[in-house]
């Protein structure tokens, strides 16, 4: 067994077959199945479960993936160290985001980290809240982006900002005219929920506030349910990282009381992180306090 064949295996899962994980690590079909089938052998157990629609972790596999991932950390972490004795920065970062963030604030980031270190990899994976929070937690990533609420007790939150939850209403609304709502004004009105993960704290919001809207729609994309709101089909309430560029024919207002989501930084032990990852976390928390 050797670090190339947990790569492979790890690469495998992460993609779900063998033909794409053979496109990314730059080897054939029949290369990739060789490596899996003598890391199996060695092991003495069937990590993978083969299909028609692709592979799937046996239950021997959900119980080592996790050592397998750390393998490839605790790797990854002594070549930075290695190159930071040598004065050489190199190596891969591995970053878990949701869509809002990746939108707003991603970009900027990630171009200011590549000026300072240019030698280092990022690799780049999008997903909801929970996904994120498993990823870090199991080691797929080293960084990852969610909320405070999603909380996993043993990660490292580290709080980045804080994301007000604003009104958007069709521009000939009732409301049209004020330049600031109280949430008790949309009890009772046709409603819009937005279905990517911030549902939660709204509807704790909500609750808290005890106003129920009719919610008519449970939407995900961001982009429908705005468009929706424009056709005058109900209001909504989305966070400002996740408002859309074009603003035509809708009206944001702000809330009183106001809500918000608390965006945090998500890693495991801060003692553990190689220096490359804490470079990218400096570079974060000045973008975030300058940009929002």
């Amino acid at each position: 067994m050797n670090l190339f064949q947990i790569e492979i295996f790890v690469k495998v899962v992460d993609v779900g077959n063998f033909t794409r994980a053979g496109e990314l690590l730059g080897m054939t079909q029949s290369g990739i199945s060789h490596n899996i089938a003598s890391l199996e052998s060695e092991l003495g157990i069937v990590l993978l479960n083969r299909g028609r629609n692709g592979v799937s972790l046996t239950d021997s596999g959900e119980r080592i993936i996790r050592s397998m991932r750390n393998i490839l950390c605790e790797a990854e972490n002594m070549k930075q160290e290695t190159a930071s004795i040598l004065g050489i920065e190199r190596g891969k970062i591995r970053v878990g985001s949701f869509s809002s963030f990746s939108i707003k604030f991603l970009p900027k980031i990630m171009s200011a980290f590549r000026k300072q270190f240019p030698g280092i990899e990022i690799e780049f994976y999008e997903g909801s809240y929970d996904q994120i929070t498993s990823w870090v937690d199991e080691g797929k990533v080293d960084i990852g982006f969610t909320t405070l609420y999603n909380g996993c007790p043993h990660l490292n939150y580290t709080l980045l900002v804080k994301d007000r939850f604003l009104l958007v209403l069709p521009n000939n609304h009732r409301l049209q005219e004020k330049e600031e709502i109280k949430i008790e004004e949309i009890h009772g009105e046709d409603f819009i929920m937005p279905q990517s993960g911030c549902e939660i704290s709204i509807k704790a919001f909500l609750h808290e506030q005890t106003v129920s809207p009719n919610v008519q729609f449970n939407v995900v994309d961001d982009q429908a349910l705005i468009a929706m709101v424009r056709e005058g089909l109900g209001v909504t309430i989305i966070p400002e990282l996740a408002l859309p560029n074009d603003l035509q024919n809708i009206l944001i207002k702000p809330l009183t009381p106001e809500p918000f989501r608390e965006i945090a930084l998500l890693t495991k032990s801060q003692k553990m992180l190689p220096p490359v990852v804490k470079e990218f976390i400096t570079i974060v928390k000045s973008i975030c306090q300058t940009s929002f």
